[in-house]
């Protein structure tokens, strides 16, 4: 009997993870390997045409339906990956290199919006309508899903919450503008705030310990359990530039909860607890106490490739 299965894929920065999907969500297989960001994107795609084929021979009774692919700035409407960070790639038609190696569908989005449609038909969206999901890593990504669908915009490029300025004379960000709140509320945007915090108070033995060039969430995580007061001061200041920003975005969007993804929101509560009082001060009256803060259940590996599968899998009709 043939089953058909969609692939998956969620390419990042550091790793690219992918997986076999049924169309009931089940995951038969799933598997990450490094994405190297010197290494053109072609490389890339062979390397995954080479797993694919060899989990395909070992189950011949598999056949390939479709394949969808979450990628920072993916352009869900043109199949291209426009200038990834962390990658040399530039502009990549990724779909049109699939294509080479694979004949069925192939449909890209971004990554943020991969963790939201995952998170959407998986997770603890699946009955909400307007929500957001924000990642928290080496920056600041967001998928919308606004009136139960996700929201693309003209071209593509809407939901970069990470590029909304909250002081437009603050910290330059690698995309050329000041201020975006992903230079504050991110991996670089705690690196930048510990500099700082530093240049204030250089004999602080907490702070003067971290490695700047891998800060560790979890090492913060500790230094906050056991009460470092730089510790929880650096919590507390990402939590109010993070807040400022959500607010901005509240404004507009009005979403019933903002929903964190990635590594840094695995601080939990300590990020997350000063983020929702802050919020709360920042919100018009007619919204407070109505906009939740939540942190996703799914595991980090898989929330990307199932939401990349449900651009082939109609999930919501399943």
């Amino acid at each position: 009997m043939v089953k058909k299965v969609v692939l998956g894929i969620d390419i990042g920065g550091t790793n690219t993870v992918f997986g076999f999907i049924e169309k009931s969500g089940n995951i038969l297989f799933s598997e990450h390997f490094p994405t190297f960001g010197h290494e053109p994107a072609d490389g890339l795609v062979n390397r995954l045409a080479e797993k694919v084929d060899s989990f395909l021979e070992d189950h011949p009774e598999g056949e390939l339906a479709g394949i969808g692919v979450g990628a920072p700035n993916g352009n869900h409407y043109n199949g291209v990956i426009h200038s990834p960070p962390n990658l040399s790639w530039g502009h990549v038609d990724i779909v049109s290199l699939l294509r080479k190696n694979f004949n069925c569908d192939i449909l890209l989005t971004n990554d943020a919006n991969a963790a939201a449609l995952g998170e959407k038909y998986f997770g603890i969206a699946k009955d909400m309508k307007d929500f957001i999901t924000i990642t928290l890593g080496t920056g600041l990504g967001s998928g919308i899903f606004s009136g139960g669908k996700i929201l693309y915009g003209h071209d593509s490029l809407a939901g970069e919450i990470g590029h909304l300025s909250i002081d437009h004379n603050g910290r330059k960000c690698s995309c050329g503008l000041k201020g975006c709140l992903e230079m504050y509320a991110s991996a670089k945007g705690i690196k930048e705030t510990v500099i700082e915090l530093l240049q204030v108070n250089p004999s602080d033995d907490f702070l003067s310990s971290l490695d700047l060039d891998n800060v560790d969430g979890k090492i913060i995580d500790r230094a906050f359990d056991d009460g470092v007061e730089s510790a929880i001061s650096l919590y507390e200041f990402t939590a109010e530039k993070l807040a400022y920003g959500l607010a901005q975005t509240a404004v507009i969007l009005n979403p019933e909860a903002f929903i964190f993804y990635g590594g840094f929101s695995l601080a939990g509560d300590r990020l997350l607890n000063p983020t929702r009082r802050a919020l709360e001060s920042y919100l018009m009256k007619h919204s407070k106490e109505k906009i939740r803060i939540l942190q996703s259940g799914l595991p980090p590996e898989q929330a990307g490739i199932l939401g990349a599968a449900s651009l082939i899998w109609p999930f919501d009709s399943k």
